[in-house]
């Protein structure tokens, strides 16, 4: 991002990075992948170093996929995706049922 300064020069400013997209089979490989150097010896700060991911992010991830295998993994999220687009479906059915009523009562 550009913006002038006080000069009339552009400056850059400073943007946040934005962090990656795992798949849910990155996800169990990388938990896999965890745990293979927890047990091997390595301390935990240079696991998580080495996956390239924070603690809250690996705690988050253990909770969701812990113990699951990769096709598992990767049926929960569609399940999860199927789930919001019907959630959608649902809300968008109720306004217009609302709209409905609203206009058979004569209100508007």
């Amino acid at each position: 991002m550009k913006v002038s300064g006080p000069s009339g020069k552009e400056t850059k400013t400073m943007t946040r990075k934005r962090g990656k997209r795992h798949s849910p089979e990155q996800i169990v490989r990388k938990l896999r992948d965890a745990d293979a150097m927890l047990n091997a010896g390595k301390d935990q700060a240079a696991v998580l170093q080495t996956l390239e991911v924070s603690e809250a992010t690996y705690l988050r991830w253990r909770n969701q996929y812990g113990g699951m295998k990769a096709e598992e993994a990767k049926r929960l999220k569609e399940l999860e995706d199927e789930n919001k687009r019907l959630k959608e479906i649902v809300a968008d059915l109720t306004l217009d049922n609302r709209m409905l009523k609203h206009v058979a009562e004569g209100n508007w």
